[in-house]
Formats: C-alpha cells, sequence, structure tokens
C-alpha cells in the first residue's frame, strides 16, 4: 500500500488548537479501520509531541504516514532544541516556564510518553536550530 500522506501546521503558544492534528489524524485511522489499540498510541504520541512543539519549539509541523502496516509521523520545530536528551528522556524533568504549567502542561511527561506510545522514537536537535521527533508505530504492536 502507498502511504496516505498528511501535513498540518502547529502553531506556537495556541493551546486552544494544540491537538487539532492529532485528532484529525486519529479520526482517519478510524475511517480507515485500525485497532482501537493503534489508534490510541497514535493520538497520544502525536498529541504530547504537538504540546511539546507549542510549549518549547514555538510551533511546527506535523508530516504522517500512513501505510497498512503502521503510521509514521516526523514532527519539526525550529525552537531552542533540547540541550540534554538524555535528560529530556527521563519523567518528571521539564524545562516548561510557570506560567505553562499553571495551565496544567510542563508536567516532564512528553518525551517519556511519546517513548512509551511508539515502537520507534528518534530524537534529533541542535541547540539554536530546532528539533524533529520521529516516530513509528505499527499497527497491532507493544
Amino acid at each position: 500500500m502507498k502511504a496516505l500522506t498528511l501535513e498540518y501546521h502547529v502553531p506556537g503558544d495556541d493551546f486552544t488548537r494544540a491537538g487539532e492534528a492529532s485528532s484529525k489524524v486519529k479520526n482517519m485511522l478510524k475511517r480507515m479501520g485500525f485497532d482501537s489499540d493503534t489508534i490510541r498510541r497514535v493520538a497520544i504520541a502525536m498529541y504530547e509531541g504537538e504540546i511539546n512543539m507549542v510549549i518549547h519549539g514555538g510551533g511546527g509541523n506535523a508530516f504522517v504516514n500512513i501505510y497498512a502496516d503502521r503510521v509514521e509521523i516526523s514532527l519539526v520545530d525550529h525552537g531552542p532544541g533540547i540541550a540534554d536528551v538524555d535528560k529530556a528522556m527521563q519523567e518528571g524533568y521539564s524545562t516548561a516556564p510557570d506560567n505553562v504549567r499553571a495551565l496544567g502542561f510542563g508536567a516532564g511527561m512528553g518525551l517519556p510518553n511519546m517513548k512509551k506510545y511508539t515502537d520507534a522514537l528518534q530524537v534529533e536537535s541542535v541547540v539554536g536550530e530546532g528539533t524533529t521527533l520521529k516516530m513509528t508505530i505499527f499497527a497491532g504492536g507493544k
């Protein structure tokens, strides 16, 4: 099967629109007949990435390729980058400012949840240039 390719812009600093892309992908996967566990994992991982782009990356773009057996997601921002990826992968570690935490975000679970709900997660980050997250979720995986 050739991939269905979707692209979404994720606006920065707009928590009211954060999650729109993951919701659209979730609905597309439902219409395509993917199993509920795969849909849930895609939605959670992609939402966490969107929130990170809003909080830290000034927004960005989401690229989604849907195959019969998997979903591949690339999230690209041009924010400040992640200085210490290993540290950022630790549950509870967060660089979110207090005003974001007051909204209920920034608990330090974004990257750990992305790792937990995907079959593969690749983090490419350059300080001062931005971050690209590549996630793969296999249908019926984990």
